[in-house]
């Protein structure tokens, strides 16, 4: 036997044992791709598909050493996203879109929610949106360069009946003439805990205001460096929406307590409760075409929205390069 036939006779067993080893999972595999995710607020039950996705195991499944971080008040999230803090953080088309006038390339690559949930919240005698044009309304700092400027062209407000909102119920529930700003299941919920009234709540999207929330966005390098990555990502997230909504949402609500110990069992109930009331996640395209879907037609509704009311200038931001549909147009994470 020459040389070459007995190293080939002798690394026979070796190699059956290898093979073996690997099939039993005693070897290890290909290490997973660390991912980080950075979300926009304190962790919340609108965070939920996430860290479903997290807790059940399917950013690892997928490939993915997943880290959710949590955002707050302090924290710029497009600053954190072009210093390379995170791969992908979650975000809103208005601010996207925003961000290229700045020369930020920001890309939307998913959308977890089919409508942004904010809300604008009124005492209970008012039964139609447009009767607040005679009403007091309290609008925050970002709202007042989003949608108020939509809201005053479509229902005729004016900036005179505008007053500053400062993140306190108590001017609402102290006067009836006040509306104020909110979010679906946050301020609502707190009125009627604090105020022992049911407030009348609108939606803005059900309103016609265009914009997806609650996005998944990455900047232009990492979608053509790493697409593998933010396709798994994509995929895995829904999939938790999709199982944090249907399922079991429990395992999901513990991450989220571990890292928002101010949030509660009956937060968390109430904010699941009102997604799938209003179909924030399960509705409008993604009942047709799966969880997380963003289309062309919607962005260039919410950037000729953005064009029409001096929101965005459209000599330097081309809406085709704000978003990609190629991660979620075969995804169909159906609901």
């Amino acid at each position: 036997m020459n040389l070459v036939s007995s190293l080939a006779h002798a690394t026979r067993p070796a190699l059956r044992l290898v093979a073996a080893a690997t099939l039993l999972g005693i070897l290890p595999t290909h290490a997973a791709d660390k991912f980080t995710y950075l979300t926009n607020w304190y962790a919340q039950a609108e965070h939920g598909g996430f860290y479903q996705a997290q807790a059940t195991g399917l950013y690892s499944k997928a490939g993915l050493d997943v880290t959710i971080k949590m955002g707050g008040p302090q924290v710029n999230l497009m600053q954190l996203l072009v210093a390379g803090q995170a791969d992908c953080i979650m975000g809103y088309d208005v601010q996207t879109m925003k961000a290229w006038e700045q020369g930020i390339q920001a890309v939307t690559v998913a959308a977890a929610f089919q409508k942004d949930p904010a809300v604008i919240i009124a005492h209970p005698d008012v039964k139609k949106f447009e009767d607040l044009k005679s009403r007091t309304i309290l609008v925050g700092s970002a709202g007042m360069v989003t949608y108020w400027p939509w809201v005053k062209t479509k229902y005729g407000f004016t900036d005179a009946q505008m007053r500053p909102y400062t993140f306190n119920i108590q001017p609402f529930l102290a006067d009836k003439n006040i509306a104020q700003q909110g979010y679906l299941a946050s301020e609502p919920y707190s009125i009627e805990k604090q105020g022992g009234i049911k407030p009348s709540v609108f939606l803005l999207s059900d309103l016609g205001w265009p914009p997806y929330a609650t996005t998944i966005v990455c900047t232009a390098d990492t979608v053509k460096n790493k697409p593998k990555q933010v396709a798994a990502f994509v995929k895995a997230s829904m999939e938790g929406w999709k199982s944090y909504l249907t399922g079991d949402p429990s395992p999901a609500n513990a991450l989220i307590k571990k890292d928002n110990p101010n949030m509660t069992d009956d937060l968390i109930a109430n904010g699941i409760a009102k997604m799938k009331e209003v179909g924030m996640v399960f509705g409008g395209d993604a009942a047709r075409q799966g969880i997380g879907v963003i289309t062309d037609a919607r962005m260039k509704q919410t950037y000729d929205m953005m064009v029409t009311h001096k929101l965005l200038d459209p000599s330097k931001v081309d809406v085709k390069k704000t978003y990609t549909t190629q991660f979620v147009q075969n995804l169909k994470v159906m609901p």
